[in-house]
């Protein structure tokens, strides 16, 4: 694992920097895995997260792999995954 994990927190943050929040959702609440689409993100909103974490880390995400990560859980895992790689 990398020095420095890339975290829920971590993923909260970029989630509100990138797109914003939908009233309706509480980003603070349990949301590890819930479909991205539940809390209000489309694929576009997913692109913009996913670009500004690639360039504040430092690696590329798979598109296709990134479309398959459909919940915050499995995001964060691709993310850790890259770091991981890339720290190798």
């Amino acid at each position: 694992m990398p020095a420095s994990a890339f975290t829920l927190n971590d993923l909260r943050t970029v989630l509100l920097e990138a797109a914003g929040a939908d009233d309706d959702v509480d980003l603070a609440g349990d949301i590890l895995d819930s479909d991205f689409e539940q809390l209000g993100y489309e694929s576009l909103a997913l692109l913009e997260t996913a670009g500004r974490i690639e360039r504040t880390h430092g690696i590329s995400l798979d598109e296709e792999a990134l479309a398959e990560a459909r919940t915050p859980r499995r995001l964060i895992d691709l993310v850790n995954s890259h770091l991981t790689a890339a720290t190798a």
